[in-house]
């Protein structure tokens, strides 16, 4: 397969820049300033979600939201009356993105909270064993979201059931899921091997360059293709490259022309 031939290529870039000091600024960087689990996840999700446009901006959004709660977002979220997260979060504004929207998304993950006792909790009631991937737990899990907002969260939620490549949560699951120098977790009953590729534009360009997919555009199959071709390679960990291939082109030292040039094995 094309990708097989760059594992010694995408080892060697693994051992480079899978490491703490290459996070900022990722928003990656505000879940890992929280130990606790359940801030943690409370904290992915916010970052997760949030991750469209200008780096700057996420950050401060996501950033400022999270402050806001305090050192314990889910404490703040499970004890915070509705009345209260509406008043406080009633001038948020992220691109499109209102305070209307973001007060109905942390209303529903405290519903969740209080009726699961965790985001992990409420993603396992959705989860087999025996499914290849997250997917169905994630829908499963959106839908939860999505009808406890009351449907008014919109683009805050994107659907998997819409061929989507739902980048955003995949990113949220990866954080969560698995646990590393860059990956802090959290969540330890689903598997790595279920995890998909976060495919955005970037990241869609970089697995067409090497051969993961052949989808010219990056939705949803794009994703599964993708993710099926790094599971050749790493069938227990099939994202574990992910974040040292999104520094390509970000990283003024990676340059994505220059590790396709490496000799292929």
């Amino acid at each position: 397969m094309p990708l097989r031939k760059h594992k010694p290529a995408l080892d060697e870039l693994l051992g480079r820049y899978h490491r703490p000091e290459y996070i900022h600024p990722d928003p990656l960087m505000l879940v890992r300033r929280y130990g606790r689990p359940r801030d943690r996840e409370v904290a992915a999700l916010v970052a997760g979600l949030l991750a469209y446009g200008r780096v700057k901006q996420i950050l401060a959004s996501a950033g400022g939201a999270l402050e806001a709660m305090g050192p314990s977002p889910a404490r703040y979220l499970r004890d915070a009356p509705p009345r209260e997260i509406r008043r406080r979060f009633a001038g948020f504004r992220h691109r499109f993105q209102t305070g209307r929207e973001f007060s109905a998304l942390l209303l529903a993950v405290r519903s969740v909270l209080l009726e699961c006792g965790s985001l992990e909790a409420c993603f396992l009631a959705g989860f087999r064993e025996g499914d290849a991937t997250v997917l169905p737990a994630l829908r499963a899990f959106r839908n939860r979201l999505d009808a406890a907002s009351g449907g008014v969260c919109g683009h805050l939620l994107p659907d998997p059931a819409r061929g989507s490549a739902c980048k955003r949560w995949h990113l949220m699951l990866r954080w969560l899921v698995r646990q590393d120098a860059v990956d802090p977790g959290g969540w330890s009953a689903v598997p790595a091997r279920a995890l998909l590729v976060p495919l955005d534009v970037h990241m869609h360009r970089v697995c067409y360059a090497l051969g993961a997919t052949t989808r010219r555009s990056p939705g949803a199959a794009a994703a599964e293709e993708a993710t099926a071709a790094f599971r050749r390679i790493a069938p227990q960990d099939p994202v574990r490259y992910d974040f040292a291939l999104t520094r390509l082109g970000i990283h003024p030292d990676a340059s994505l022309a220059a590790f396709l040039a490496q000799p292929a094995a």
